[in-house]
């Protein structure tokens, strides 16, 4: 543990200083997140027009297809952009409101918690602040080596800029042939409480195994593959250079954007309703399906296994919401009534904690239709339980969630993701 600390002293420095004191060269300096909510289809025709004339990042939803009348539409405006669209939407009497007033402020007193916290922390890996990769990484490593009985560490492949794609397995070693689950963090690179989470997770099912018998019950009869960073060259970006990049980091040889949507990247009605085919949009869906290395490993794995896994979990943010198949379709699941019961019981749970409301249902009723999602793939895949959690909050902090909620955030999650699991251990018939 002594090499652990000492190595992220040193990786937190570097991280900090690029994150706290040069704070990604002031780039979001007056810079404001507002929030829309058009109340007509006239509205929201306006909108759009005016969306294809002022660049704008989308963080709730992704993309103007989604827009729907009643329903807020969070934006990220440059401080070149702000007055001329607040003008706008004044001129056309479209109600907003801003939600973060300048960013870089924002962010910088974010930043400037970091900093004292990890002061106060520098002798005890801290689960309630954002680490950078390559922290991410060394704890994976330190986990599996102080935990051998309980925690397995291997890579599934590499992503574009070669970087391993790792994975612990979690699960008493003794039992062989057991049902399994599927965690994955990190899929969209801004949505940093994700990573948070799935380190909580592994921290919480080592620590409670010898304590807690509800837990000690699902490690001795399930494997959990908990994959930290699914996007791990987005993921390092949003830490060095931008921090509200979303997708991959692939390169287009016909463009300059970069960078795949790894949520609409999946060979399950791949690039139709809800994806883009503009490799500079953000949801842009890829030149094919799996074209990305990171979705391709996590799927050949996940084909691999299909026998044993029963479960599939993504962890996302922000929206707080439990979704299930289908994305693409509306149209409701054969095994509706099991997977409706085990998305009750989950948000039952995660409410049970602090009174946090999730909504929950199929995706595409739920929050919107979109193609090429990773769990609309593992339920067309044979796994029967495939969810998507989107996480707190609801829009006021948005991608930006306080260090100081993720205790909160996690430790309700982990209520509801131990609450699917358990349901895994018993039989459901619909």
């Amino acid at each position: 543990m002594a090499v652990l600390l000492a190595l992220c002293a040193a990786v937190c420095c570097s991280a900090l200083q690029t994150v706290g004191a040069k704070l990604y060269s002031n780039r979001y300096e007056g810079d404001q997140v507002l929030r829309i909510i058009p109340s007509s289809h006239v509205e929201i025709q306006l909108l759009k027009q005016l969306f294809q004339n002022i660049t704008v990042d989308f963080w709730q939803p992704s993309s103007t297809s989604f827009i729907h009348m009643g329903s807020s539409v969070d934006v990220h405006v440059g401080r070149n952009s702000t007055g001329r669209l607040k003008a706008h939407l004044q001129q056309s009497h479209i109600h907003y409101k801003v939600l973060i007033p300048n960013l870089q402020k924002e962010m910088e007193k974010q930043a400037g918690n970091r900093s004292s916290r990890k002061r106060r922390s520098e002798f005890q890996y801290d689960y309630e602040v954002y680490h950078p990769l390559e922290e991410i990484q060394s704890w994976m490593f330190e986990m599996n080596r102080t935990h051998p009985h309980l925690v397995d560490m291997f890579s599934i492949g590499w992503s574009y800029e070669g970087r391993p794609l790792y994975v612990l397995k979690l699960g008493n070693r003794k039992r062989l042939h057991k049902k399994a689950m599927w965690i994955d963090c990190g899929v969209h690179a801004r949505e940093w409480i994700g990573p948070a989470f799935c380190q909580w997770f592994v921290r919480e099912a080592v620590n409670s195994y010898l304590r807690d018998s509800s837990m000690r019950r699902l490690m001795n009869q399930l494997n959990i593959y908990i994959m930290p960073v699914f996007n791990v060259d987005g993921y390092h970006y949003s830490w060095k250079t931008d921090r509200f990049w979303r997708k991959t980091r692939s390169k287009n040889a016909k463009y300059h954007c970069r960078g795949v949507d790894a949520n609409r990247n999946w060979k399950v009605k791949w690039c139709d309703e809800g994806a883009s085919l503009h490799p500079c949009d953000d949801t842009y869906c890829g030149p094919f399906p799996e074209s990305e290395p990171e979705v391709k490993a996590v799927a050949r794995f996940l084909r691999k296994h299909r026998k044993h896994v029963k479960a599939y979990i993504s962890i996302h943010a922000y929206a707080q919401m439990l979704l299930y198949p289908y994305s693409y379709k509306y149209a409701t699941i054969p095994n509706f009534d099991c997977v409706e019961t085990a998305a009750q019981n989950a948000v039952s749970a995660l409410y049970s904690a602090y009174g946090v409301r999730y909504r929950y249902g199929p995706a595409s009723t739920t929050l919107y239709v979109s193609s090429g999602s990773s769990i609309d793939w593992a339920y067309k895949n044979g796994i029967p339980y495939a969810f998507a959690f989107e996480l707190r909050d609801t829009g006021y902090y948005g991608f930006l969630l306080p260090e100081a909620l993720i205790g909160p955030t996690c430790m309700e999650t982990m209520r509801a993701v131990r609450a699917i699991a358990s349901g895994l251990l018993k039989k459901c018939t619909s």
